[in-house]
């Protein structure tokens, strides 16, 4: 699997917050961010059904 950077603008108010949950969590803000990102996708899969990738067609 393949990592890629990736950017994101964000309020200061709005990481600070998430930095506090992020801690809370015991997880860096990245980590953080991995995982309500997966759980939304696996959401919306679960709804919606998979979502192909390159790597599958």
């Amino acid at each position: 699997m393949k990592i890629k950077d990736f950017s994101l603008r964000i309020e200061e108010e709005l990481l600070e917050k998430l930095h506090y949950i992020a801690d809370f969590e015991g997880r860096s803000v990245n980590k953080e961010l991995l995982c309500l990102v997966r759980r939304h996708v696996a959401e919306f899969e679960k709804e919606h059904g998979e979502i192909p990738t390159k790597d599958q067609e």
